[in-house]
């Protein structure tokens, strides 16, 4: 269990406390307990009492509930009332827009007890009647419900990914010999998707046998091809069966998407067998189309063109950018994210971006605190050469396009992310002419997650993408492929079009802890999903080329 598990069960805790008007300085320090937790630099799933209970803010008694969720997921006070807590309420803390006091006053004045009834009173619009609401609370309330209503059953792939090789590794293990791959939208990485996709070439009874070894009371529904069932995480997987002469062939059927296979059969129909997939594809005249491609655009073209990109991988990456620490809203120190990034993913440099000084609820940093900063990055790449941290700021795009700080400040760092953090309601058009406006900034080197988007939780602020993009390709701008699962914006599908305008993308983690950085996996997985080659990746050049194209811009 991982410390935002944790701190996720004393958050609701607090909730829970501030719904039934517990007392207040007790909810207050269940909440503070919970950011605490987040925060620590180290696994309380592996901690002693001891050290738990020497941490600033952390005593005794909220150590030994820190134990109690680790080994049993709970403790006695939220048992006692989640107890009393409709499971509708609770569904309800879920919902963007609704706090503890809004639902005490949905629940106790309106007698309203499940989310299904509260859609239905905005429609009949009956929250505006109630205290404290009123028509644009009602209808933000009406689309946070119906955005969570779309996306039921739907998975971030960074999610399912553990569980996957769980299986996958048990399957290798178990069937000596078979072959096996992923398949489906899980092989094609795509960002969200409702269950993972395997093949075997086994029978289905040898099939069946292997994974209920995996786990003896799964609930398995077997038909005469293929293996449904939940892990006890509740990851929902279908395992395919086929024969050895025809797993290259199903391989291919089951990776999809339709839409590229459509595009096949437009070609020769149907899909010729082979005994590998490249077999297959040079049979209908093509060059192999890696599986993060295959979705129905315009990668045919390009394989029968010879012009399929050579896609990136991690390997390629030489450094990393947009980063943040202890200096503003980070877990880590700035040495110990650089000496991670030196010592653990061999990189050459690290992008340093904590948050500008607007961002107050993220320890923005002021001009003080800046130069603090920055003399201690230079005291560490004396220290450290010839690794190097450059001096970077995720600078607040303002609500009228400008960027935070004065000019003599902009021009004294290496580079400037320019993020949109607050007023993420405006339309298409002032949403738009505000990026514009920061994209023609001449302090903005990358466009930072340029939707705002939050995947399966927040869509994004509407764009007009097409003029975006062209801006930055007339202003030398970059723009941030957000590697962290929950973003991953820009979104792939305007990757190819960016590309062909010539514009560079840079594959950011936005690390708030150490581990953060490997979320640059899921940054590549969706850059290859976008065509992106190393050479149009700005984090993909070298120390010397980075430093260069940073002088140079």
């Amino acid at each position: 269990m991982d410390n935002k598990t944790v701190a996720r069960t004393f958050r609701l805790c607090s909730q829970l406390m501030e719904l039934h008007n517990a007392n207040p300085f007790r909810t207050k320090a269940m909440a503070g307990a919970s950011f605490k937790i987040d925060k620590l630099p180290f696994s309380v799933a592996d901690a002693s009492l001891e050290q738990l209970s020497s941490q600033p803010g952390i005593g005794k008694s909220t150590a030994e509930k820190i134990k109690q969720v680790v080994s049993t997921g709970s403790f006695a006070e939220l048992d006692e009332l989640l107890l009393k807590t409709p499971a509708g309420i609770l569904e309800m803390l879920h919902i963007k827009g609704l706090g503890p006091k809004k639902i005490q006053i949905i629940w106790h004045h309106l007698q309203i007890e499940t989310v299904g009834e509260l859609y239905y009173a905005c429609n009949e619009n009956r929250l505006i009647e109630a205290k404290g609401f009123g028509l644009k609370t009602q209808e933000e309330i009406k689309k946070a419900i119906e955005f969570t209503m779309a996306n039921q059953g739907w998975f971030l792939y960074a999610k399912l990914w553990p569980a996957a090789e769980v299986v996958f590794n048990h399957l290798m293990h178990s069937l000596p010999g078979c072959l096996i791959s992923y398949t489906g939208a899980f092989r094609r990485k795509c960002e969200i998707l409702t269950h993972v996709e395997m093949i075997c070439a086994v029978s289905i009874s040898e099939l069946s046998e292997a994974v209920q070894r995996l786990n003896k009371e799964l609930n398995v529904e077997i038909t005469e091809s293929t293996i449904a069932f939940r892990d006890e995480n509740n990851t929902p997987f279908i395992i395919y069966s086929t024969t050895t002469d025809r797993f290259a062939s199903d391989l291919l059927l089951t990776t999809g998407s339709e839409d590229h296979l459509r595009l096949l059969q437009d070609i020769q129909s149907p899909i010729p067998l082979g005994d590998t997939e490249q077999a297959i594809f040079q049979a209908l005249g093509l060059p192999y189309i890696e599986p993060e491609l295959r979705e129905g655009l315009n990668e045919v073209d390009l394989a029968k063109s010879n012009r399929l990109p050579s896609l990136i991988t991690f390997s390629d990456l030489k450094g990393t950018l947009h980063n943040h620490s202890t200096y503003s809203d980070g877990v880590h120190s700035l040495a110990e994210m650089a000496r991670y990034c030196q010592e653990d993913l061999q990189l050459e440099y690290l992008g340093i971006c904590d948050h500008s000084r607007t961002a107050v609820y993220a320890n923005g940093l002021t001009v003080d605190r800046l130069e603090q900063q920055w003399a201690e990055i230079d005291l560490l790449n004396q220290q450290m050469a010839p690794f190097k941290i450059f001096k970077g700021i995720e600078s607040d795009i303002l609500s009228d396009g400008s960027l935070d700080y004065p000019e003599e400040i902009l021009k004294q760092f290496d580079f400037v992310v320019a993020s949109v953090h607050s007023n993420l309601k405006m339309d298409e058009e002032r949403a738009t002419a505000r990026l514009l406006k920061a994209i023609e900034n001449p302090y903005t080197t990358i466009l930072g997650h340029p939707t705002g988007r939050l995947l399966l939780s927040r869509s994004g602020y509407p764009l007009d993408f097409k003029r975006i993009i062209d801006a930055c390709a007339a202003n030398n701008v970059v723009i941030e492929i957000n590697a962290n699962p929950l973003r991953l914006d820009l979104d792939w599908r305007w990757h190819r079009y960016a590309l062909e305008k010539g514009v560079i993308l840079s594959i950011n983690p936005d690390a708030h802890r150490t581990e953060g950085f490997l979320d640059m996996h899921y940054g590549v997985f969706v850059g290859r999903k976008g065509g992106l080659t190393k050479e149009k990746c700005l984090n993909a050049l070298s120390l010397k080329e980075i430093t260069d194209y940073f002088n140079a811009r």
